[in-house]
């Protein structure tokens, strides 16, 4: 233990210097923390956004320079699904439900509120299969009533029977859509929804957006989609069939891809603090020469020596770890906290944000990587003053 008094009593001597290198690993501990915690929060609320809707496939028009990726904006390009390859994915989908669906978007006045919202456009028959209603009735085949989602509705605080403008043509409230949250297939929550009659009167005929096909026995969503895919896909690439499963699996690879960067970031910035103990080791080498070749000389080993040194750097790794673990935890309960207003605001499932266990490993983990580090840093220094010819020490100044 008196080699550990020794390395507590030199910390103490030097007690700037010392705060100063604790204060570069609290840094790093928290920047891989937090950094760890906020990537694992995207990746939870993007679970959250698709992880309800497994029976679901996309069907989207097949773009030349399309690569799949839902963050490319090239994906967004103009195209469209014609009557007859819809004609084909219900063929082959067989007794499944096929929802063709028009995307599109359109002017909205209410009262002195306006600006361009979301409009989905469906067959009158499939809206109650998608969506729930939280108020009123659904829109019907042949009226001129149209659908809100509720967070739309929250906002310009509308109901049932409220008249708004769409397009420059007033148009009554039918029904609002209960909150459905977002999805790979329809995001209705701040959108219009109105049947594919009522939109075809006012812009004419027009092709398909997306063909949301709904399976019955998950079992089956291969054979579906290699079915479509056979089906409309035959001579060239004219739709491209997606499942919730690879869509969700696209996100979470780049959002692991993220989180892998944060973490790097704050692994620099902890290998950087390291540097600091590195260098206020060697400094306290340097300066207690004459010291320890007065402890080798009268019996000290070479062993002792270096634990001697490797205490300092472990209690200056431990110091700084536990006060970064401690901050970890107060980010990390913000960031909860602001992810779960997100669940809120979006209406996804998993409202309760982070998992305890997803903050705790990261802060666990940041906290060994911060001691490990600066044992690491610490250990040259050591093993070059336990190296040290007690005789050519005694004689330094």
């Amino acid at each position: 233990m008196i080699f550990l008094d020794l390395a507590v009593r030199n910390l103490k001597r030097h007690k700037v210097r010392s705060v100063l290198a604790t204060v570069g690993i609290i840094i790093g501990v928290v920047a891989i923390a937090s950094l760890g915690i906020m990537g694992s929060s995207l990746s939870v609320l993007v679970g959250g956004m698709v992880s309800d809707v497994s029976d679901t496939l996309l069907v989207t028009p097949h773009l030349a320079i399309s690569s799949g990726d839902p963050f490319d904006p090239r994906n967004t390009l103009a195209a469209r699904i014609s009557g007859r390859d819809l004609g084909l994915i219900e063929k082959a989908a067989e007794q499944h439900r096929v929802i063709p669906m028009i995307l599109a978007s359109d002017r909205l006045q209410v009262r002195d509120k306006g600006g361009y919202v979301a409009l989905y456009a469906m067959p009158a028959t499939e809206i109650p299969f998608l969506l729930e209603e939280e108020a009123g009735t659904y829109p019907r085949a042949g009226s001129s009533g149209v659908m809100v989602g509720s967070l739309l509705a929250d906002e310009l605080d509308l109901h049932p029977g409220s008249r708004i403008e769409v397009g420059g043509e007033s148009v009554r409230v039918a029904g609002i859509a209960a909150e459905r949250g977002m999805g790979i297939d329809i995001n209705p929550d701040y959108a219009l929804i109105v049947t594919e009659e009522w939109y075809t009167e006012r812009h004419g005929d027009q092709d398909y957006s997306r063909v949301i096909v709904k399976v019955g026995d998950l079992a089956e969503i291969e054979e579906v989609k290699v079915a479509i895919d056979q089906q409309v896909n035959r001579r060239k690439e004219v739709v491209d069939v997606l499942d919730s499963r690879e869509i969700l699996e696209i996100y979470y690879e780049t959002f692991d891809a993220i989180n892998i960067f944060l973490i790097g970031i704050g692994a620099v910035s902890l290998l950087v603090a390291s540097v600091s103990i590195l260098n206020v080791m060697i400094i306290s080498v340097t300066e207690r020469t004459g010291e320890i070749g007065l402890m080798r000389s009268i019996g000290a080993r070479r062993r002792e020596v270096l634990l001697m040194f490797l205490y300092e750097s472990l209690i200056l790794g431990i110091a700084g770890s536990l006060a970064g673990g401690v901050v970890s935890m107060a980010i990390a309960y913000s960031v909860t906290t602001s992810v779960a207003g997100l669940f809120a605001d979006f209406a996804v499932s998993g409202g309760d944000g982070i998992p305890v266990a997803v903050v705790i490993g990261y802060t666990a983990f940041a906290m060994a990587f911060g001691t490990a580090v600066s044992i690491v840093a610490g250990f040259y220094p050591a093993w070059k003053a336990a190296r040290l010819n007690p005789i050519e020490a005694l004689r330094y100044e």
